[in-house]
């Protein structure tokens, strides 16, 4: 995952999505009191950073989980249960309906990435 700080939005965008057509997987762009983030999900990484060094553009990195879960009421209530009886923080999140819509489609950040993907592949993501 990469994340770009709001004074450089308009521009990131502009290398990831024309100059060098970076697929964008997900993203989310929340607004807090007057300055915004945009996290991206993108499929290509290494061409991502590319781009933006060269743009000279800020950003960090971070390791995402993407997780596919059934689309009903307590799934990702489960799945962060599972996570906080584990002593592990959520950071970010933002989930979309798959294009069926019987799956849900999650994007987490958490403190302990190793541990939660350990927890979570032991786990089917259907029994959440």
């Amino acid at each position: 995952m990469v994340s770009i700080g709001s004074h450089s939005l308009g521009e990131a965008e502009k290398v990831l999505m024309s100059e060098v057509s970076v697929n964008i997987k997900a993203f989310s762009a929340p607004e807090v009191m007057g300055t915004g983030k945009l996290r991206l999900l993108v499929a290509d990484l290494d061409s991502a950073r590319a781009a933006l060094k060269a743009a000279k553009i800020k950003f960090g990195e971070e390791i995402a989980l993407l997780l596919s879960l059934e689309n009903k009421p307590g799934a990702l209530m489960k799945v962060a249960d599972t996570l906080m009886k584990s002593r592990i923080n959520i950071k970010c999140g933002y989930c979309t309906p798959s294009r069926e819509g019987k799956r849900a489609i999650v994007v987490l950040t958490v403190s302990n990435t190793d541990k939660a993907l350990a927890i979570l592949r032991n786990q089917s993501l259907d029994e959440f």
